[in-house]
């Protein structure tokens, strides 16, 4: 039964998270308050696991110059058991080019590449919170060009 101060802690935690993301707080550690350690994220950029997800997080934002994610109707499910749960929620997803990308691109280029998506997430009851186990991104539509990006 999902209790209202869960699904309250649950939408905390994904507001956090985008904040997260924008603000670029990637200091040490700082996936351990958001995931699991044995994660798995599905994103149009590639799926990833534990420490390599938090680290494919990082380096995704790190290619544009500046984010701004917002979360929506936050949808959560808790299980039977209590400790784990279901959650999905619609994202708006706005990424400001690097100026080397623009420059790449040349005069004209659209500084900006707009998504608009769906989350799904499976989270864990913890002693330290509700953590994400599983979280997968899925665009809907997007506007502009996605980053350049160099092996």
């Amino acid at each position: 039964m999902t209790t209202q101060k869960d699904h309250h802690d649950i939408s905390t935690l994904v507001s956090r998270f985008f904040r997260a993301l924008d603000a670029r707080e990637f200091a040490d550690g700082w996936g351990g308050g958001f995931f699991t350690d044995d994660v798995r994220t599905t994103t149009p950029v590639g799926d990833a696991e534990g420490a390599d997800a938090v680290r494919h997080t990082e380096v995704a934002i790190g290619r544009f110059a500046r984010t701004q994610h917002m979360a929506s109707d936050v949808l959560v499910d808790v299980g039977g058991d209590e400790e784990t749960a279901t959650a999905s929620w619609n994202a708006l997803m706005v990424h400001v080019h690097h100026d080397s990308t623009l420059r790449e691109r040349g005069e004209g280029a659209d500084p900006l590449f707009t998504v608009g998506g769906v989350y799904d997430a499976e989270l864990l009851r913890t002693p330290g919170g509700w953590r994400i186990s599983r979280m997968d991104v899925r665009a809907v539509w997007t506007t502009g060009e996605p980053p350049v990006v160099t092996a």
